[in-house]
């Protein structure tokens, strides 16, 4: 058991580094003299879950716990996951609560609940939206590294779904730079003229956005106070949601 708690967190304090670690920095974190993580770490590069670089010597995460880590956040077990934390965030705000992933140029709702609000949102599960007017998109492209949003505003239209929708790619790259850094995106009536939307990044293990978290509600209700205050339910849910995947790092919620 022990062998088997020292090898683990290993793996974990390998994965925190996504630039590799050397030997002498992974021992001294993990708090074990050089040649028991050696022998240990050796061990997890002959099973393939930690590779070492050939030049640097510095060890990576192999290939196979990425294969593990993506059949366990299969679509199926996300939602599993994130469907009790929606239907706590709906009675605790009384909105529609949302959660999306990145599907092409857009975002797709795979997870979704209603409150106790009268004129809750229709939306069914598996529905395609835009992701340059919506929270839960705008989210998305806040993830995407500069390269990867500068190849998506050239390739996409940002074609107007109401007239607050974002048409202008400088506008757009100021709001994600806003949503970079604030790490939450709004939708004020950008999509449906009706409705207004607040939605906030979820991470896993890697420590990467796997996908956004949010709720949404009819602009008459969703005040500005009011949305600022929903902001840190929204919050909440989601830091609890991104533990769920095996994000490190992340205040336990209360």
């Amino acid at each position: 058991m022990q062998s088997l708690g020292r090898a683990f967190s290993i793996l974990e304090e390998v994965a925190r580094h996504r630039e590799g670690i050397g030997l002498a920095d992974l021992s001294k974190l993990v708090g074990l003299h050089n040649s028991t993580t050696f022998h240990l770490a050796k061990t997890l590069v002959s099973l393939g879950y930690l590779r070492q670089e050939r030049d640097s010597k510095r060890y990576r995460v192999g290939r196979p716990l990425f294969a593990l880590a993506a059949s366990a956040l299969d679509e199926i077990e996300m939602v599993n996951l994130a469907t009790p934390i929606l239907e706590e965030l709906s009675r605790e705000t009384g909105e529609s609560g949302h959660f999306a992933v990145r599907m092409g140029d857009a975002v797709v709702v795979i997870a979704r609940t209603s409150g106790a609000g009268a004129f809750q949102l229709a939306d069914r599960v598996g529905v395609v939206r835009p992701a340059h007017c919506t929270a839960l998109g705008k989210i998305m492209l806040a993830s995407l590294r500069p390269d990867q949003l500068k190849r998506f505003l050239e390739r996409v239209e940002l074609k107007p779904s109401t007239k607050k929708s974002i048409t202008d790619p400088a506008v757009l790259m100021r709001e994600i730079a806003e949503i970079r850094r604030s790490a939450i995106a709004f939708d004020d009536g950008e999509y449906n003229a009706e409705v207004r939307c607040v939605a906030v990044p979820v991470y896993h293990f890697t420590g990467e956005v796997i996908g956004a978290l949010g709720i949404s509600g009819p602009i008459w209700r969703m005040t500005d106070q009011v949305v600022q205050s929903r902001a840190k339910l929204v919050q909440s849910a989601a830091s609890r949601l991104s533990i769920e995947f095996g994000a490190r790092g992340l205040a336990k919620p209360s």
